[in-house]
């Protein structure tokens, strides 16, 4: 018994370090050893599910083609009928639908990530899975240095394997979804 708590104690370690070490910050007051799954690999069957830290089956593995979060702690993105990628609570509620990027859901890039909705694509915050610009844009560059580069009039075309989007009407939103203006760089001479 001592021994599994000592086990715990160095997983919630390694995982606030590897959070915080990716340029997150996360509140270590808000994780305890009992918020938070873990994804496992079923080797036999040859699925993905999850568990507690106590090792108990709380998301059977094959419930969800794929499960792509490793710490489930306020939601997880897995993969409902090899089709769409998307974001689940606690409870397991869909949440909402995560953008496909590269064969894989989108990527977090300065604190958000892609989500769509009836055709429309918003943001969610990579740390708690909320909502914080409600799907809205045609099209949608993912956030560098607090600020995305979106249309609300584009057009998809195809570019052999990979698809482009075409605007003429691009514009910066900040991460309140707020029109702003981007400081042009220079470069000195």
């Amino acid at each position: 018994m001592k021994t599994l708590k000592t086990i715990n104690k160095l997983i919630l370690l390694f995982l606030l370090g590897s959070m915080t070490g990716c340029g997150t910050a996360i509140n270590p007051k808000a994780i305890t050893e009992k918020d938070y799954l873990l994804k496992f690999y079923d080797t036999v069957n040859d699925r993905f599910g999850y568990v507690n830290l106590k090792g108990d089956t709380t998301i059977p593995p094959g419930k969800y083609a794929m499960c792509f979060t490793d710490t489930f702690i306020t939601y997880a993105i897995v993969v409902k009928s090899n089709i769409d990628f998307i974001a689940i609570d606690r409870k397991e509620n869909v949440l909402y639908k995560v953008f496909t990027f590269d064969n894989g859901p989108d990527y977090p890039s300065d604190g958000l990530f892609r989500i769509i909705e009836n055709g429309k694509i918003g943001y969610a915050d990579s740390m708690t899975g909320k909502v914080v610009i409600k799907p809205q844009f045609d099209c949608a560059w993912s956030f560098e240095n607090g600020v995305a580069e979106v249309s609300n009039d584009c057009k998809t075309q195809s570019d052999g394997e990979h698809s482009i989007w075409l605007s003429d009407h691009w514009f910066y939103i900040d991460k309140t979804g707020k029109k702003v203006e981007k400081e042009k760089t220079t470069i000195p001479i």
